[in-house]
């Protein structure tokens, strides 16, 4: 033998005793080494309660229902309804595997009681939720026992709306919705699908409502309602379904048709929306630089506020005015254009403009205002030293790039007004082989933001033009000068865009259509002109679809009206989206209402997606396969 193997062998034989023991002390111990046998996926049982569910000519107010384990509720003042609705708040505990409820209001004869748990009863280990769960009783001798379910979307996109109110009233005047509460209530899950139990045979009207604070009935201008045109009359029908027997997981042991009750309607479709109400008033205002204040508004308004100084008012205009405003909101942002005013420490102002009184109704009103000045630590520190403030141009912002769209609009946009300015401060040229020509355009001033100006001209693919503003030759009204500019632009080509010809069918009267991006937001919108809506210069990109029908041809989505019976305006999505690919034309073919509402809107844009309730089966096989994998090799990655 050479001596460097006899070496190693030397080195390793004394060795070997003690990792046959390692080895069997380890497989010792994986094969006692229990498990813990299969997690637990079902959810809980109801294996008795008192009264029983079902239960007619009940008296007491306590009711018990007992699991077969240990349980929980989430938030049952949020998710268990209880119906006719409870004028005082019910006590709702889980103890250990045990619901105990005690009712507060006295008991109403001959009626239907129930306890809609939605989802909010789990086990207290795995959390496996008992889904719809759903408790009656009667204090007469019947049991009402038909349903009524369907969804509720919100009105402007189709989102399932979660956690709203649904009632019935089988009072039939409009006036029951906002003075009465309801008496057969049901909540939507995160779904958006709701189901009314234990209803009584007769007319209904049916209403959702996000009631904000929890009286059961339309009396807050802000919450969000809907209401469905039709009266509703509930019925069942016998129906038969085939339900398969299987031996084992693999093999079928009997197909059999048995009969079931199906509950109608089943697919009430409520359309949430909030009525465009909204309280008018002001908000803080706001003085940032000796420049400017802002007036701040919680809604928009059409109707400009009236300032006066109530100190040494100068004789002529003393300030311009920017507005600005959307949906929500509004603002009026002021630049102060005389000097003895802008140097003043403290504003002291009287602002006259519209403010809703307690019928919501606008009225005239006048305020004081005294805006004062809050310098900069460095400013101050300035004027005790006297020290100048440094020089600083005038901001000058333009939209010009090298990859500008055929569609888009040179603007340029300065960081206060101009004292002046026409299009002879603008050189704009365009290159013809090598050569730079002077290219026309028209100055205009934004009209809705007095610090942009666009230089209009219509572009053509491929073009290329430069931008050149020579320095000192725009002054804004405080005195800054504009520094040097050049800007250099370029045209996309045409093959950089795509077109989308969509032919819409099955719908009368006014309307439009929008592109939306991954994110549900608008991107372009058509106007539907002849049963087609055209969209040219996209960028490839994926895009969704959805149509407004536009009653009042206003070009803008409106909201409903309870008190004037008027539904919100109807939305459609297609239920697809649109790959556009570069130089190329799409057209298509959409029937807006051939598709179930519920369905149109793709999971991959809706925001409000339903929890997982039902947790993933485990493979206890594999588990168990990777289990011995571990066990057969204790040392893991260690050799000898």
């Amino acid at each position: 033998m050479k001596p460097a193997i006899q070496y190693t062998l030397n080195r390793f034989i004394p060795w070997i005793p003690t990792g046959i023991s390692v080895w069997l002390f380890a497989s010792c111990a994986n094969m006692a080494s229990p498990n813990g046998g299969p997690y637990d996926e079902l959810p809980p049982r109801v294996i008795r309660s008192t009264p029983g569910n079902g239960e007619t000519h009940v008296k007491g107010r306590t009711i018990e229902i007992v699991f077969d384990e240990l349980i929980q509720v989430e938030r049952p003042s949020e998710n268990v309804i209880i119906t006719p609705p409870q004028k005082l708040m019910p006590e709702i505990l889980a103890l250990g595997k045990k619901i105990k409820i005690e009712l507060k209001d006295s008991l109403i004869p001959d009626v239907t009681y129930t306890i809609d748990f939605t989802n909010s009863v789990a086990d207290n280990n795995e959390k496996n939720v008992l889904e719809n769960f759903g408790f009656a009783f009667s204090t007469g001798e019947r049991l009402d026992s038909l349903e009524i379910s369907g969804i509720v979307l919100n009105a402007a996109n189709l989102e399932p709306m979660p956690n709203i109110m649904v009632g019935l009233h089988s009072d039939l005047a409009d006036s029951a919705f906002t003075t009465a509460p309801f008496f057969r209530t049901s909540k939507t899950n995160d779904r958006g699908r709701f189901t009314i139990r234990n209803i009584a045979e007769g007319r209904y009207r049916l209403f959702a409502l996000n009631d904000a604070n929890r009286d059961y009935l339309f009396d807050q201008p802000g919450e969000d309602i809907a209401f469905h045109d039709s009266v509703i009359t509930p019925y069942f029908e016998l129906r038969t379904r085939q339900d398969t027997i299987w031996k084992d997981s693999l093999t079928i042991d009997s197909v059999r048709t048995v009969g079931y009750t199906h509950f109608l309607p089943d697919n009430a479709t409520l359309r949430l929306f909030r009525e465009a109400f909204r309280r008018q008033y002001m908000l803080r205002p706001e003085r940032a630089d000796k420049y400017t204040f802002t007036l701040n508004f919680n809604a928009p308004t059409d109707t400009l506020p009236a300032l006066s100084l109530t100190d040494n008012p100068p004789a002529g205009d003393w300030y311009l005015v920017r507005r600005q405003q959307d949906e929500n909101a509004a603002s009026f942002r002021y630049w102060i254009t005389d000097s003895l005013v802008y140097n003043r420490d403290t504003l002291h102002l009287q602002v006259s403009y519209l403010k809703s009184d307690s019928l919501n109704i606008l009225r005239p009103q006048t305020d004081t205002l005294h805006l004062a000045l809050r310098r900069q630590p460095a400013e101050r520190s300035r004027r005790r030293e006297r020290e100048p403030e440094p020089v600083a141009f005038l901001s000058m912002q333009t939209n010009a790039s090298d990859r500008m769209e055929v569609y888009d609009t040179l603007s340029v946009t300065f960081d206060e007004p101009v004292a002046t300015l026409d299009s002879s401060v603008f050189v704009l040229e365009q290159k013809q082989d090598t050569l730079w020509i002077p290219a026309d355009f028209t100055l205009r001033q934004d009209s809705n933001n007095l610090l942009k100006y666009c230089l209009m001209r219509p572009f053509g693919y491929g073009e290329q033009f430069r931008l050149t503003v020579d320095s000192a030759r725009i002054s804004g009204i405080y005195g800054k000068w504009n520094d040097a500019s050049l800007s250099t632009i370029r045209i996309k080509q045409r093959d950089s865009y795509g077109d989308l010809f969509l032919k819409i069918e099955g719908i009368e009267g006014a309307a439009f259509v929008e592109l939306l991006n991954t994110g549900d937001a608008p991107v372009r919108k058509s106007t539907v002109r002849e049963g087609w809506a055209i969209f040219t210069h996209l960028k490839p990109d994926k895009y969704y679809v959805r149509l407004i029908e536009d009653t009042n041809d206003n070009g803008v989505w409106d909201t409903g009206n309870y008190a004037e019976k008027r539904q919100p305006e109807n939305v459609w999505y297609a239920p697809r989206f649109y790959e556009i690919p570069a130089n190329f034309e799409i057209e298509e073919s959409w029937s807006p209402r051939s598709t179930p509402i519920e369905r149109q809107k793709l999971p991959e844009i809706t925001k409000n997606k339903p929890k997982d309730v039902t947790k993933k089966k485990r493979d206890y096989r594999q588990e168990g396969q990777q289990q011995s994998a571990r066990s057969s090799n204790p040392f893991g990655g260690i050799s000898f």
